[in-house]
């Protein structure tokens, strides 16, 4: 069995959706609990329209889901939904930690 490697990440849209700061805050947000866009809105100095975009896009890569209790709409994190994302980076911890135990080397070896 034979695997390609590729520098690409696995899911340009999980991504591409984490990228903003924004749309990080309100991951962080949903972690903790389900929460209304109201709620969300809230939270944030950015109209309510434009944090419903920033969840529609979130909705999109997978990364939320909306589940309507009542005349309320929940939003939902989807944290199985960033795997790909952490799978994607942990090919690269083997690179950082052979990086930061050479520069440890190299601190002790001055000192």
């Amino acid at each position: 069995m034979s695997y390609v490697y590729t520098t690409q990440p696995p899911d340009v849209q999980g991504f591409a959706a984490i990228a903003d700061p924004t749309r990080r805050q309100i991951i962080a947000l949903l972690a903790e609990r389900d929460r209304t866009v109201k709620e969300i809105s809230a939270q944030f100095e950015v109209s309510r329209p434009a944090i419903s975009k920033h969840l529609r896009i979130l909705r999109q890569a997978g990364l939320v889901t909306e589940t309507k209790k009542g005349r309320e709409r929940f939003q939902h994190f989807e944290g199985s939904a960033l795997q790909p994302v952490a799978d994607w980076v942990k090919r690269y911890e083997a690179f950082w930690s052979n990086r930061l135990a050479n520069l440890n080397s190299i601190v002790e070896d001055e000192s």
